[in-house]
């Protein structure tokens, strides 16, 4: 009986087993500084598959890199012209939020994945962004987190790079992704789906830490711990910049 049950579990989870296909993942960098002359980066990603038999036959191996930064709430507001003037008149609370969102393809999304998986693991942009819902007075709520999807686009924080990741034998990949100057700093979650035809056959996430250091980290931990010393200081400095201009310029005038 024994032998009878280890062989009916080999059987059920012997072949699984064997087709199983895992990401061993490479970053040229895993560690992001934002400095006072920090003007963005670029992160390549690189990594291959890991697998336990042959390559299966069928549909093509597709990769999708998702580089997510922190989620907050978010209000955004839809502006209208009244009497000449613009004015603020609907209000929607965004749940979350990611600062930074970029998704890499090895082929057209939604071929490289289709559209229950990606429901299920949340990877496209609008999918990455959590609004539960709108007040009932507010009409056209789906605009608002189009809204804030078109905007970030504009800036570089939201991307969809389709074709962008580059795979080798089905066994290598690699790809880069561009992160902007006015990032926001935490930890950014990334995130590898190994798929075919459409499906998700193996998953693997790790971190890149994005923080400011030096000066900018002192300036910004002061405002956040000590804003009543952060705000004198302010004030002393806008003080002794107006001071040496005032100065800079009675020499100049003498001259």
């Amino acid at each position: 009986m024994l032998r009878l049950i280890a062989l009916a579990c080999a059987l059920m989870f012997g072949p699984a087993a064997l087709k199983a296909e895992n990401v061993v993942l490479g970053l040229s960098q895993n560690k992001v500084s934002i400095t006072t002359n920090f003007d963005g980066s670029e992160i390549l990603i690189f990594g291959a598959v890991k697998r336990e038999a042959p390559l299966p036959e069928g549909d093509p191996l597709e990769v999708i890199i998702a580089v997510q930064g922190p989620s907050t709430p978010l209000t955004v507001r839809r502006k209208e012209r009244r009497f000449g003037i613009w004015i603020n008149t609907d209000t929607v609370e965004v749940d979350s939020a990611p600062a930074f969102y970029a998704v890499a393809t090895s082929a057209p999304f939604r071929q490289a994945i289709s559209d229950t998986e990606d429901l299920r693991h949340r990877i496209s942009i609008p999918r990455a962004i959590r609004s539960v819902g709108a007040p009932v007075d507010v009409g056209n709520a789906a605009d608002f987190t189009r809204a804030v999807i078109r905007i970030r686009k504009e800036n570089g924080l939201y991307q969809l790079q389709e074709n962008a990741v580059e795979v080798s034998e089905q066994t290598l990949f690699r790809a880069s992704i561009a992160l902007p100057a006015n990032l926001t700093e935490g930890d950014y979650e990334t995130r590898i789906f190994l798929t075919r035809g459409g499906a998700v056959v193996s998953d693997y996430s790790t971190v890149i830490d994005v923080r400011k250091v030096g000066l900018e980290r002192f300036l910004f931990s002061l405002s956040r711990e000590q804003p009543l010393v952060y705000g004198l200081l302010s004030l002393a400095i806008a003080i002794a910049a107006g001071w040496g201009a005032s100065a800079a310029f009675r020499i100049f005038q003498r001259n």
